[in-house]
């Protein structure tokens, strides 16, 4: 699962059921009565939890395609790749958005999905996964774990704020470091690995300086920000979060927040057919919607995630105050699926001592 805010998307979660069609019920008639005029049917969308898109333009998709979209979440983005690996061949649905560049490479392992030529938007080829050679992955969307400070906090405090990781195990900044943990939270799990990308095999002994200099390790992203982070009230100006978090601390026209930009991890959610599925074609036209002009724009205020069209347009604060990196600190996928278990074995084993 990707980086959506879920205190933020409560709401807009509210609206997506398990195991159902993801427009209003009132609406039943109308997308019934298209999908027959289509011959397009019902499709599964299997997703994680966190998937959400407004109403209105399901309905559209809907009406447009004669499909009846029936959406089926899986878990995080963890879960939802073991389960898609698990029932590879006899898939729970027809096409899956939601693994990321984290698990792709389990995914492409166990041959979960389908290729698919889908028409890309402009730059979206700049996220296509390395190492898909037969093109079972779409990139759908992207964003960025990064570390973020409360530029009002430091300012008050007379402390220049950190600007990367070797900051973070600074003696200024003891006690001041709130992430998720690796084990139970997508983005502690991309913060992970942006250290192993950056100090290759002495990424231990960085962990061990960290955890030395009082980093503190919580459960999710959710207790980090709104409980310790001290933007919400906590005591700890540092916190794992993402590029797009500035957006959302604005006060008039400046952001009391700012995401380190050298600390990035970038994560790309991808869509595909599964293998075996019972409705292929409705899931290309599934993954087509995902990638349409309506969807782009609509994914920064729905999933708090950038889109991979680079033509499709940002809200005003998200121009303003989301920036992303340039060159965010990256691990290939083919490493990740080999290595992933060892990793957070180690990584449990020096933040548990």
């Amino acid at each position: 699962m990707l980086l959506i805010r879920p205190a933020l998307a409560l709401s807009v979660l509210a609206l997506v059921g398990t195991g159902c069609s993801v427009v209003a019920e009132n609406d039943k008639a109308d997308r019934d009565d298209s999908a027959a005029a289509g011959e397009c049917g019902e499709v599964v969308l299997v997703t994680h939890d966190s998937f959400a898109l407004p109403p209105k333009v399901i309905k559209a998709f809907e009406k447009e395609s004669g499909c009846a979209l029936v959406h089926s979440p899986a878990g995080d983005g963890g879960e939802l790749t073991s389960k898609l690996a698990v029932t590879q061949g006899d898939p729970i649905g027809d096409v899956a958005f939601g693994v990321d560049n984290t698990f792709a490479g389990a995914a492409l392992d166990e041959g979960v999905f389908a290729p698919y030529d889908a028409d890309l938007p402009e730059g979206a080829e700049a996220y296509l996964l390395a190492g898909d050679d037969e093109g079972v992955l779409t990139p759908i969307d992207n964003g960025s774990v990064c570390v973020n400070v409360d530029e009002a906090w430091f300012a008050e405090a007379g402390i220049e704020p950190p600007s990367s990781l070797d900051d973070l195990v600074d003696p200024t900044y003891r006690d001041l470091f709130v992430t998720p943990a690796a084990t139970t939270s997508t983005p502690g799990l991309a913060f992970l690995l942006a250290t192993i990308g950056r100090y290759g095999e002495e990424w231990a002994s960085y962990w061990e300086d960290l955890v030395a200099n009082g980093a503190k390790i919580v459960k999710g992203w959710e207790d980090a920000y709104y409980v310790d982070f001290t933007f919400s009230g906590g005591d700890r100006p540092i916190v794992l979060s993402y590029d797009t978090s500035p957006a959302y601390t604005v006060d008039g026209e400046e952001s009391s927040t700012a995401a380190l930009l050298d600390t990035c991890f970038r994560q790309v959610e991808y869509a595909g057919v599964l293998e075996g599925a019972a409705n292929p074609e409705g899931a290309e036209r599934v993954i087509d919607f995902l990638l349409s002009r309506e969807v782009q724009e609509a994914l920064p205020t729905s999933m708090y995630v950038f889109p991979v069209d680079a033509g499709a347009t940002l809200p005003p604060e998200w121009a303003a105050f989301a920036e992303q990196p340039t060159a965010p600190i990256e691990v290939t996928s083919e490493d990740i699926a080999e290595n992933r278990r060892a990793w957070v074995t180690e990584w449990t084993d020096i933040t548990s001592g």
